[in-house]
């Protein structure tokens, strides 16, 4: 794990990439990296995450920028900008049942192939997917997901780059921090090692990558 600045960090996001970013409708996303994605004007991205916030918070500002070619969400409804450009054919949206892309993104964390899921049985989701049956119930094989670079907000670190999250910004953050390539995350505070508790590191350091200290959005 080394620290580093937003701008180093995000000068290791390439244009095209498959970018996760945490948070739930703007809580516990990393607000500083996203701000310096936009400063940098990457491109031409994939953004996983589990909603398109609002126009002026976590992913919503990457759409307002026009920075995504594609998201795959479960919620775009607070970001009348993410529906503009879908409706205007300027931006593909994948909608994911929630349940399903948290569980895709652990799949990707953990090295599985996919989940069987019964969401989405005999709706529109079935289509062109395998649907398993197992004890007389079908399923539908939904692949796992994984990223080049996970963007993920905690509350804390320490010098080995354990993290600890807060409250309810442990949303999707860890279940990205194991399902990418490369895991940067922006924390309040860096803290002395050992000041996390065992029972309060939620994300071991040797999955962490990066550490950015940013403000407490």
């Amino acid at each position: 794990m080394k620290v580093i600045n937003a701008k180093e960090a995000i000068e290791k996001v390439n244009n095209g990439d498959s970018v996760m970013i945490g948070g739930f409708l703007g809580v516990g996303a990393p607000e500083t990296l996203v701000d310096e994605l936009i400063a940098q004007k990457k491109s031409d991205l994939e953004i996983i995450g589990n909603d398109t916030a609002f126009v002026d918070k976590g992913i919503g500002k990457v759409v307002v920028n026009k920075l995504a070619r594609k998201v795959v969400v479960s919620h775009i409804g607070t970001n009348k900008e993410t529906q503009r450009q879908m409706i205007e054919n300027e931006l593909e949206v994948k909608l994911v049942p929630q349940g399903t892309l948290a569980e895709q993104v652990r799949a990707g964390g953990v090295g599985l192939g996919g989940i069987l899921t019964p969401t989405g049985v005999g709706t529109e989701v079935e289509k062109g997917k395998q649907v398993v049956e197992l004890n007389g119930k079908k399923y539908i094989l939904e692949e796992a997901i994984h990223a080049k670079v996970a963007l993920i907000k905690a509350k804390k670190a320490d010098y080995l780059g354990n993290l600890q999250f807060s409250l309810t910004a442990r949303n999707f953050n860890p279940l990205m921090a194991m399902a990418a390539d490369i895991v940067i995350a922006e924390v309040e505070e860096i803290v002395p090692t050992g000041c996390i508790p065992p029972d309060s590191v939620h994300i071991p350091s040797v999955v962490v990558d990066y550490i950015v200290v940013g403000g407490a959005k």
